[in-house]
């Protein structure tokens, strides 16, 4: 059989990165990239609001860049303002497509989902004959905020939950968090508890027994701090999850249920003219906590700063970094910061008068 038969043949190893809401998803695709020792990999980045944050953090590994920084063609692919289980036809079978026709220039595919998006569609998608003939699921791999998890915030425990409620009054149990959580879990063959560095080493086992209750014995848990793993440790499973994923239990059943949308998530933008990091991390602090937010993230131009500072919330607990220098057109006089803010009940205009008036605060505070 000669090599261009081969490559027809060959299925492309897909890994699907789920998990919650800030559990650290970009980070370990970013790891990854830069690991990927010569493979060839192509990345879809799903994500829940109008501001692609997760594929432009991903650009400042080159993934969808020349050596010059330039955006090239395909290596890259955003689905925005969507969730991949629900638009599987629409959003994601064009995309596969796409990578189909450029199956020799691949070694592997990533698909990173929205914090709140169910894989077991998606994976299900790759049944389709279209993208089975070319495709198979390598893994789908779980990541799970440790500190929220240890919290209490997702563990099916009525005290603990108890617990968390008194001691965060935005927190709401009965919301479809909880069953989204477990059904990510459920279709897990890799979980990683993430940022184990930010709990004690008996937490990480209290976390690590609720997780396990959650999926098959079958399904190995990794500890790892801002997605750092050996890639043997992500990459060549070789689960084919296609043709498994209907023995996987699930709250919501298929993408057509009625039951499963996210009509209960609002995803809004906020903007400002920024003078300093602790303003707006003071100012985003003070959203959280004044609103139903489950997960903050944005680019802030500093006076004077020639790189870009990547600023991502969980809950209360916020992180920021310099990322890259600002391009060429991108941070000029009056350059504007924007976040997207991800909860619920959210309205624009509110949110941004909030988010003025914090600064402002924030600011004569500092003064």
């Amino acid at each position: 059989m000669d090599l261009t038969m081969q490559t027809q043949l060959r299925k492309i190893p897909v890994t699907i990165v789920t998990g919650f809401l800030g559990s650290g998803k970009t980070t370990l695709l970013r790891h990854i990239l830069q690991h990927a020792g010569g493979k060839r990999i192509a990345v879809i980045v799903n994500e829940f609001g109008e501001l692609g944050i997760d594929g432009e953090i991903l650009k400042g590994c080159g993934i969808g860049c020349d050596e010059n920084g330039v955006e090239t063609e395909g290596r890259l692919y955003e689905l925005a303002n969507g969730c991949l289980c629900c638009t599987v036809q629409e959003e994601f079978f064009p995309v596969m497509e796409k990578l189909a026709e450029r199956r020799d220039e691949l070694d592997h595919v990533l698909i990173e989902t929205s914090g709140l998006a169910l894989p077991k569609p998606l994976v299900q998608a790759f049944n389709w004959p279209q993208i089975r003939n070319g495709f198979t699921v390598d893994a789908v791999v779980t990541v799970v905020d440790g500190p929220a998890a240890a919290s209490g915030q997702f563990a099916d425990n009525p005290l603990a939950v108890d617990a968390q409620r008194k001691a965060d009054p935005n927190l709401d149990h009965e919301s479809p968090l909880h069953e989204l959580f477990e059904d990510q879990l459920s279709a897990a063959d890799l979980v990683i508890l993430n940022k184990t560095d930010l709990i004690d080493d008996a937490r990480q086992h209290e976390v690590e027994a609720a997780i396990r209750a959650e999926i098959p014995p079958q399904v190995k848990i990794v500890r790892a701090q801002q997605g750092r793993l050996d890639l043997h440790t992500l990459l060549g499973l070789e689960a084919a999850s296609e043709q498994t994923i209907h023995l996987r239990a699930d709250h919501h059943g298929s993408a057509d249920d009625p039951d499963h949308h996210h009509d209960e998530f609002d995803s809004v933008v906020v903007q400002a003219d920024l003078r300093s990091r602790d303003a707006a991390l003071a100012a985003l602090q003070a959203l959280v906590e004044s609103h139903t937010i489950y997960r903050v993230k944005g680019f802030a131009a500093l006076p004077g700063a020639p790189m870009r500072l990547v600023i991502q919330g969980v809950g209360r607990r916020f992180d920021s970094y310099f990322d890259r220098r600002w391009q060429a057109g991108e941070h000029g006089e009056g350059a504007l910061s924007r976040f997207v803010l991800i909860g619920e009940d959210l309205d624009p205009h509110t949110l941004q008068q909030a988010f003025d008036a914090a600064l402002a605060a924030a600011s004569n505070a500092t003064a």
